[in-house]
């Protein structure tokens, strides 16, 4: 009688149980082309899809989350409502239909069995791995979420007939952009379940310096000056009083800096301004905003008197009329000068600007902490003068004799400085040099026609030039155009002289 070998008995019967006779065989060549009963990627069933098939399902699943609403908090609290197809979202680990049509192929006919039998007890779920733009979420903050900050704004004063009023403040937001990419990226691609949801950005609170109980200590005046613009024309008159009007009301917490520049500018019509004269690499010249060295000089004094810190102080390229050699402050965007200085009380000040009757006046208030017997003066001293040479006089050939374009004044040079003198009770406790200034010398010049058919008046002008005075050029030029014989000289005289900065 023929014996059973055990390991072939024990084989088929396993064989049996699985399913897997010679129909068992090609069911299984079959289902190596298919994904077995039981596995999912997130919620989409896969079962019996090709890889094709399973490819597709997974698509279709992610391509439906990108209507999903995403609500992102902005700024105090506002909402931006996105959707995950905006924000850039896609499949990731493709590989999962790969790794999930394999499950079941591999080990010995046991370890198949095996899993097979385990699939029929609990499903096996792939995690759809999800990934979004980074550029799409900074865009949509930028363009979207941003617009949402605004600047703190301190608790401040203003002065209406004499009497100071608290103006409350608001609250300062500002989106922190990039941590908040991180914070959208890794919720979405981490913690998201694929329904609507909301995400917290990172915004900075600045909440607003001051109250009015701070704001109560202001009352007394540390400093006062006044300047007087009686001689400026219509436009810079215009820009003393825009830039003074600008500056008035300006409440500064102790430590905090004032810039004059920043204050007052841009430098454009929209922003109330005029063409005037003013000083430009040693010249007179028009320029828009003419004149708003008189306010940040005026201010700078009124500073000196309050004894704030000065941070920045520059003298201009000539003298001025309105102060002192030294008491002056320029400002100038080409030049990049500012006047800046910081407040270095212990209390809050605030800036008063006052225009009448041509003058223009900047009270500084504050709480007065300095003895009623300490005085502060501020005393210039000269310490070198430099006079112009001759005056500059230049022939133009193309204009007849009798024109006259008269150029730059006199500017006589100087160099000094100035000097912050203490007393009490009448006596001089100390002295000590604020700042020192270096002024240019200009020389007087002017422009003259020397064109002319009369041989003797060309030869009177030109000896008139030669003795370097313009004022006895003019005397020449009104004796020539006056004589009949010299009628073709036109006659034409041009004054052209802008008042200084």
């Amino acid at each position: 009688m023929k014996k059973w070998n055990m390991a072939a008995v024990l084989f088929s019967i396993v064989l049996f149980a699985a399913g897997w006779g010679r129909s068992g065989l090609e069911a299984r060549a079959a289902s190596e082309d298919t994904i077995k009963t039981g596995i999912f990627a997130d919620n989409v069933e896969l079962s019996g899809m090709t890889k094709e098939e399973a490819t597709q399902a997974v698509n279709d699943y992610v391509e439906s989350l990108k209507g999903v609403e995403i609500t992102l908090l902005a700024a105090d609290g506002k909402e931006v409502v996105t959707t995950a197809g905006a924000l850039g979202i896609t499949w990731e680990n493709r590989e999962l239909v790969t790794e999930a049509l394999e499950i079941g192929t591999h080990g010995n006919i046991i370890e198949r069995y095996k899993v097979m039998k385990d699939l029929e007890h609990e499903n096996l779920t792939y995690d759809v791995k999800l990934g979004f733009d980074v550029s799409a979420i900074n865009d949509i903050l930028v363009n979207q979420c941003a617009k949402y900050n605004r600047d703190a704004v301190n608790v401040s004063l203003k002065r209406e007939n004499g009497t100071f009023q608290v103006v409350q403040g608001q609250t300062g937001y500002k989106l922190d952009v990039e941590t908040s990419i991180d914070l959208v990226y890794d919720y979405l691609t981490s913690e998201w379940t694929g329904e609507a949801a909301d995400i917290q950005l990172n915004v900075a609170v600045e909440e607003p310096k001051g109250s009015a109980e701070e704001l109560a200590q202001v009352k007394d005046i540390l400093g006062s000056f006044t300047t007087s613009f009686s001689t400026s024309g219509t436009s810079r008159t215009a820009n003393v009083t825009n830039g003074c009007k600008l500056v008035n009301g300006t409440t500064l917490y102790p430590g905090e800096e004032f810039s004059t520049y920043r204050t007052v500018a841009p430098f454009s019509q929209a922003n109330g301004y005029y063409m005037a004269g003013s000083y430009v690499n040693g010249k007179v010249v028009d320029s828009i905003g003419g004149g708003i060295c008189q306010v940040s000089t005026t201010l700078y004094n009124a500073a000196l008197l309050a004894e704030l810190e000065i941070t920045e102080r520059h003298n201009h390229s000539m003298t001025v009329s309105y102060v002192d050699l030294s008491a002056d402050a320029a400002i100038a965007e080409s030049a990049g000068k500012d006047f800046r200085f910081v407040n270095n009380t212990d209390s809050p000040i605030y800036i008063e600007g006052i225009i009448k009757n041509k003058q223009i006046t900047f009270n500084i208030y504050g709480k007065e902490t300095r003895s009623s017997s300490r005085k502060v003066t501020y005393v210039s001293e000269v310490l070198d003068t430099i006079n112009p040479p001759a005056d500059q006089i230049y022939q133009d050939a193309s204009q007849p004799i009798g024109y006259f374009l008269k150029g730059d004044s006199a500017h006589i040079g100087y160099k000094a400085k100035l000097w912050k003198v203490v007393t009490e009770n009448g006596v001089e406790v100390s002295r000590e040099q604020v700042n020192s200034s270096s002024y240019k010398m200009t020389p007087r010049s002017a422009t003259v026609g020397v064109a002319t058919s009369d041989p003797n008046a060309y030869n009177e002008i030109q000896a008139a030039i030669g003795t370097g005075s313009i004022d006895h050029v003019k005397n020449v030029i009104a004796l020539l155009t006056a004589q009949p014989a010299s009628s073709d000289n036109g006659g034409e005289v041009i004054e052209n002289e802008a008042p200084a900065e």
